[in-house]
């Protein structure tokens, strides 16, 4: 009798601790993003952005990825808008509609092409792009690598119970800046990212959840002229961005 009691609440306490990690919004992200940057032009200041608009290009990857570097370029819109909210930005959106309106989308699609194999905007392209768009700059962001891994710490083979799980993703992602009226790459960054998490839930640590810490850390780096820089979740204005809700879709730009 006394073994039968000591086996239902050793089962007991496993259900409910179970039952009570389950119920815990989760443990909050391990991560570390590393970034290598270009040195701006001496003549070139990001304030600028505050006066005339800089536009976001729809963002590539090497065919092996194809389809994960959707909303990238919206996730990036969005973290400018929150970082630096005096820039004046055209939208992935607009940018997009713009440039059919002018009938570019055929350019535009192997200027994007070209660019998947020798890493340069085309210039007579860009031009064509920059003066339908009516911007002197444009960002280019490209995704480079991303993986999701998850695996077990801890089984309870009685109750068949994967009570935590390990949960982490791997994220390369890169940023130029061109001047579309010169063809001159003005600035470039490259960083990647390492997320890891223990939680209950099954769900994977998100392309949209690492992007934002990881374009905000190359963001940093852009404003404040870095070169080289390691960011973590010291830094609490870019924790912030992983789970934060609610945002507003990026108001158009007039010209």
């Amino acid at each position: 009798m006394r073994l039968e009691f000591s086996r239902s609440a050793t089962c007991a306490g496993l259900l409910l601790l179970f039952l009570f990690l389950a119920g815990c919004p989760g443990s909050v992200y391990l991560w570390e993003v590393r970034t290598e940057s270009t040195t701006r032009p001496a003549s070139f200041n990001p304030t600028v952005f505050e006066q005339e608009p800089v536009a976001v290009l729809e963002a590539l990857t090497a065919p092996a990825l194809h389809g994960n570097e959707v909303g990238l370029a919206l996730s990036l819109t969005r973290i400018l808008k929150r970082v630096v909210p005096n820039w004046k930005l055209v939208s992935p959106q607009e940018t997009a509609t713009r440039i059919n309106q002018k009938g570019l989308a055929a350019e535009y699609a192997r200027m994007r092409m070209d660019y998947g194999q020798s890493n340069i905007l085309d210039r007579e392209s860009l031009r064509k792009i920059g003066a339908a768009l009516g911007v002197r700059y444009v960002f280019q962001p490209r995704l480079a690598a991303f993986t999701q891994i998850m695996y077990d710490r801890w089984k309870v083979p009685a109750v068949e119970l994967q009570v935590v799980r390990i949960r982490s993703s791997i994220l390369r992602l890169s940023l130029q800046l061109w001047n579309t009226e010169t063809g001159e790459l003005l600035w470039a960054s490259t960083a990647e990212a390492t997320f890891q998490e223990e939680a209950v839930s099954q769900d994977p640590v998100y392309l949209r959840e690492a992007g934002r810490i990881t374009w905000a850390s190359i963001i940093a780096d852009f404003t404040h002229g870095k070169t080289s820089s390691k960011y973590s979740p010291v830094n609490k204005l870019l924790d912030s961005l992983i789970n934060e809700e609610g945002e507003q879709e990026p108001q158009q730009n007039k010209q």
